[in-house]
């Protein structure tokens, strides 16, 4: 993936807010994301979709249930460039994102 095909792909908020929440946690089902993110089933699914189709997010099926995770061999600047995304307090709270409360309340789960 070129760095403007991702820069993109991170034109919505909620594409932005879901690759965040994902990288952040590791893997995660679609109904983590919807309580997450405060978004409906739908919205959530199509971001996803859009994302996988990327070859960002990779889905693995755990009986009902979809997981979705970073797809390996991504770019280097691209695991770079989420992670000081993740560190940077301005997105934390223009995007309404704590990442060590979610990264608890998804541990609980």
């Amino acid at each position: 993936m070129l760095p403007h095909e991702f820069f993109k792909l991170m034109s919505d908020e909620t594409r932005i807010r879901t690759l965040l929440w994902v990288s952040a946690n590791g893997s995660v089902c679609v109904n983590d994301l919807v309580e997450a993110l405060g978004e409906s089933q739908p919205k959530v699914s199509r971001h996803l979709a859009m994302l996988r189709q990327a070859g960002v997010l990779k889905d693995t099926r755990q009986g009902q249930h979809v997981f979705y995770s970073l797809a390996e061999g991504l770019p280097g600047w691209l695991y770079r460039t989420l992670k000081g995304l993740e560190q940077s307090n301005c997105l934390q709270s223009a995007y309404q994102l704590n990442f060590n409360e979610l990264a608890s309340s998804s541990n609980d789960a």
